[in-house]
């Protein structure tokens, strides 16, 4: 075999023999002879075999050459030999050692299978190959024994597992196997049928000492819950009754006290199980009923997972989470309990509701149905409601439906959570937008301008002011106008959403507790924050209502302008009487103070009146000392005129008391002025928090005392 391996140097290509006919086993020098004289001349063969042999004795020397340092240094190398062959002498003793225990064990297994068979033969059975067939059960006592035998034999045999001896047992070992199997099952059944107790607890300690526990509960699974499953669980029935998923579920509540009452005694799974004949090791409602259920549950009512309508969903899962609840309280323990939830056909039954679905489809709901009611036409809100806007009723029910009973869900709290704080900064920015609108004009005599499409006209109305959106550029789409009864609305409501936001956490805690959330103070700071951002909206909504306020009343306020022109040459009476655009000048803030008062605050309804009265009567202080002007430049004008001409025809003195046009125009205006003090001062106003309003009573008093002082 070694020579078959050698490789002979190459030759020449001319010679007359093949090379490798020296290598073959049955090479015979006289049939080489023989076979190359057929080709060649004996001188020839013999010039080319000299030839090759001096090639060969070339390719030796260099071999001898090549491994030389090896040949010399072959006794050098042996040196320590004996140390190396003394320590080897530990991991052979090792190995020998674990031969012979691999042995024992196989030794084992076959005394355990002969013992096993010996204890069946002794029982009446027959020969080992009938073991498979239908052979007569055992009783409790001798399936004991031969578990007590069969668990030593399965321990030695997976400690063997890979030996070729293990291979030609196997066959026994499973037919002991199937034997026991067998007369377990049969035994178990048995005593579930006839409630002996007994027999349950002989046949259960065998199981368990077999490691065989979870054979137990399938078949307990599989041949007593089973059947009362496919029983119980169909779904004509659970849609045909309104309660119809209710009383399923009651029904399944009732085969743990009717039907497993003697396996949780013997298990301990039950109150009255005496601890010194209990069997350990078995949990038959978390291994044998509860995965019986979810699977009839899955298999026989697949619409019970369907998320398509989201009040039924709701209503479903409400109902199929309180009946987890009520299976867990009769698992006993809160081991049991621990067992049940981390059961995998526990997260299998919890992961079969589709929670994101369902709260996409309430999220749309809410989100729709609140987009709807935020649009430019500031509906009114529906009756009975403790808001004015629809748009402002809407998120407080956006709100009070995410954290329903019919809504809520628990595993859902931190999206519904989130969803509140979107609502109310939505509406923050809703705010935020109607506040920057233009103020429509309402049953003015200034402006007819009729309400726009889709809004009601309302009757009350705070600003007379021209239109204020033709200043638009062509490009952009001028905002959409509001009314200021609208405008005064949204504050209200802003003012109301902001006190109620402290109602929201209230709500909310029931049901952050029933999820074990303690930190409430995070969810307060943040409803905190959604309250500051709302009241971010109310200075300029203030502004704008003061501004309107102020616009609507120096509409009228700006007639004192006319009054010039009612006395000059007209040979009217003295004045004794406010004129009549005083009272027009007030109607607004009458209107502010008798027709709100019941949806603002007495406090808001002050501040916009003493703002609203500060602006105004700023310019009317402007006009009224624009009047005074031009009568005195008039005054001085016609004096000049007088002593001009020299005649009495220009005498300005009018036929009623000798009071000049002039000195009566003066005197209107302190009367305006002195009727509008004392309405404010009714409002329950002090004109001396009024801005301007000092200025303008010094101004109309000196003109007062100049027009008396002539009369007298």
């Amino acid at each position: 075999m070694e020579a078959k391996k050698m490789n002979l140097p190459r030759g020449p290509e001319n010679l007359c023999f093949d090379k490798d006919e020296f290598m073959k086993p049955d090479f015979d020098v006289d049939h080489f002879v023989s076979d190359c004289r057929k080709r060649v001349q004996l001188e020839e063969l013999r010039e080319d075999l000299e030839l090759y042999y001096k090639l060969l004795k070339t390719a030796m020397v260099e071999l001898i050459n090549k491994d030389y340092a090896d040949f010399v240094n072959l006794s050098t190398n042996l040196v320590g030999m004996d140390k190396a062959l003394n320590q080897l002498a530990v991991p052979l003793g090792q190995l020998r050692e674990e031969v012979m225990m691999c042995v024992l064990r196989l030794i084992h297994v076959i005394q355990s299978v002969e013992k096993i068979e010996k204890i069946l033969h002794s029982q009446g059975t027959k020969e080992l190959s009938s073991l498979e067939g239908n052979s007569p059960l055992l009783t409790g006592q001798v399936l004991e024994r031969i578990a007590t035998e069969f668990n030593q034999l399965q321990f030695h045999a997976v400690q063997s597992k890979g030996m070729s001896l293990l291979d030609k047992v196997r066959p026994r070992i499973a037919g002991i196997t199937a034997m026991l199997q067998q007369s377990l099952e049969g035994l178990l059944l048995e005593g579930l049928h006839t409630s002996n107790v007994d027999i349950i607890r002989h046949c259960l300690r065998t199981y368990a000492t077999i490691d065989k526990t979870q054979d137990a509960e399938a078949l307990v699974g599989q041949v007593l819950v089973k059947p009362y499953i496919d029983e119980v669980i169909v779904e004509q029935y659970v849609q045909s009754h309104p309660n119809g998923l209710q009383a399923m579920y009651n029904r399944l509540l009732e085969f743990v006290p009717h039907h497993c009452r003697l396996l949780r005694e013997v298990t301990g799974g039950a109150i009255s199980s005496e601890k010194a004949d209990i069997v350990p090791g078995y949990d038959f409602l978390v291994n044998s009923v509860w995965p019986e259920i979810v699977h009839g549950l899955e298999e026989k009512l697949p619409s019970l997972f369907n998320p398509g309508n989201p009040d039924v969903f709701h209503e479903k899962y409400t109902t199929s989470m309180d009946f987890v609840r009520k299976f867990e309280r009769q698992c006993g323990t809160q081991a049991s309990v621990k067992r049940l939830r981390s059961h995998p056909s526990y997260h299998n039954f919890n992961n079969k509701w589709n929670l994101p679905v369902y709260f996409q489809i309430r999220f749309r709901e809410i989100a729709g149905a609140l987009e709807e009611a935020l649009s430019d036409t500031l509906e009114e809100a529906p009756a009975g409601s403790s808001y004015c806007l629809l748009a402002t009723h809407m998120v407080w029910q956006s709100l009070l439906k995410c954290w329903s009973d019919q809504m809520f869900l628990p595993l859902l709290a931190h999206r519904l959570w989130k969803l509140s704080l979107q609502i109310l900064s939505r509406y923050s920015v809703f705010i935020g937008e109607v506040s920057v609108r233009p103020v429509s004009c309402e049953n003015t005599k200034e402006s007819k301008k009729s309400v726009p499409v889709g809004r009601k006209e309302s009757s009350v109305s705070l600003n007379p002011s021209e239109d204020q959106g033709n200043g638009s550029s062509p490009e952009s789409q001028p905002l959409p106008s509001i009314s200021s009864t609208q405008l005064v609305h949204v504050a209200a409501d802003l003012d109301k959403l902001q006190d109620q936001i402290p109602d929201i956490l209230e709500m909310i805690k029931p049901k952050l507790e029933m999820i074990g959330f303690k930190n409430v103070s995070c969810i307060a700071g943040a409803l905190e924050d959604s309250k500051t951002s709302l009241s971010t909206c109310v200075p300029t909504l203030n502004n704008r209502i003061i501004q309107d306020l102020s616009e609507s009343s120096f509409a009228y306020l700006k007639s004192a302008l006319e009054v010039p022109r009612l006395y000059r040459r007209t040979n009217k009476e003295v004045p004794t009487k406010a004129s009549p655009y005083v009272d027009s000048a007030l109607k607004p803030f009458y209107r502010l103070q008798n027709e709100y008062k019941d949806i603002l605050k007495q406090p808001m309804i002050h501040q916009w009146l003493e703002g609203a009265l500060s602006e105004s009567t700023q310019k009317y202080y402007e006009t009224v000392s624009d009047v005074l002007s031009s009568v005195k430049k008039m005054e001085e004008s016609l004096k000049r005129l007088k002593q001009a001409r020299k005649t009495a025809a220009s005498n300005p003195v009018g036929t009623n008391g000798g009071m000049s046009d002039d000195n009566k125009i003066r005197l209107q205006l302190a009367l305006d002025v002195e009727y509008f003090g004392e309405q404010i001062r009714k409002m329950g106003l002090e004109t001396s928090s009024i801005k301007s309003f000092s200025a303008l009573t010094d101004l109309v008093l000196n003109a007062k005392d100049q027009a008396t002082a002539e009369q007298s």
